[in-house]
């Protein structure tokens, strides 16, 4: 009998989904909130569904409403303290992002030295794991867009317009944008810094998020993309537990 489950990584802003068919990967997609009509087009009644959610509760809402349609009852994951060999330390284990934990678990299968898990969408963080697979801790920076908002809410001349990266800008688009990404990739750089001086090597580096492509070129270190890191960290958590 064939087997379908659908995964779902629910983001601030917007969603990513994997269609799962007899353990393979069929299709896959994303989109924002206002459109779910992609992920609709793969539902079939009464089937599989596992989410990572971060995303605002009427978002969620929307997300109920529709598998409901489908008579789809999910399941939501939470962070948890220990998954095999990755140990959750925050201080309230579940408290960290779910998104985060599973883009950990993702990372943790792609290599088991020390690495540093970077996420840029709508916020940006920056999470450390040791070579044992101990989560050192990490930081959450507001993301590109985030602060670009930021800058036109809280000063009077500056206004939407899109710049381009200069070493050194001389105008404000190219000033505005030009000082996010110093300030993205400057959190990402002494993260990885800090984590190279505490293993004593070179660390691994696994990139994922909406603004991964256009952070990647300014991080002045190798960084392995996986646009698809926290479906991948869900669909690990649903083969062990098929797997028993």
């Amino acid at each position: 009998m064939t087997t379908r489950h659908v995964l779902i990584d629910a983001g601030n802003t917007r969603l990513k989904w994997v269609l799962v068919v007899d353990s393979q990967w069929q299709d896959h997609g994303s989109s924002d909130y206002s459109d779910l009509s992609a992920l609709a087009s793969v539902l079939s009644a009464g089937m599989k569904c596992t989410i990572a959610s971060v995303t605002r509760a009427d978002h969620e809402h929307l997300l109920k409403t529709l598998l409901t349609r489908y008579d789809i009852e999910p399941r939501w994951l939470v962070s948890a303290t220990q998954f095999h060999d990755v140990i959750n330390t925050y201080v309230n284990p579940a408290q960290l992002g779910v998104d985060r934990w599973m883009g950990m678990l993702a990372a943790r299968l792609r290599s088991h030295s020390a690495t540093l898990v970077v996420s840029a969408g709508t916020a940006m963080t920056v999470d450390a794991l040791s070579a044992e697979g101990r989560f050192l801790g990490g930081l959450i920076v507001p993301g590109h867009s985030m602060m670009q908002q930021s800058l036109l809410q809280g000063t009077a001349r500056i206004w939407v317009e899109i710049g381009d990266w200069q070493p050194f800008p001389r105008s404000t688009a190219d000033a505005v944008h030009s000082g996010i990404i110093a300030a993205l990739s400057g959190a990402v750089r002494q993260q990885y810094e800090q984590l190279a001086r505490q293993c004593g090597c070179e660390p691994h580096c696994v990139l994922t998020g909406g603004d991964a492509l256009m952070l990647q070129p300014y991080l002045d270190l190798t960084a392995e993309h996986a646009p698809y890191l926290v479906l991948e960290g869900i669909d690990r958590v649903v083969r062990e537990d098929v797997a028993g």
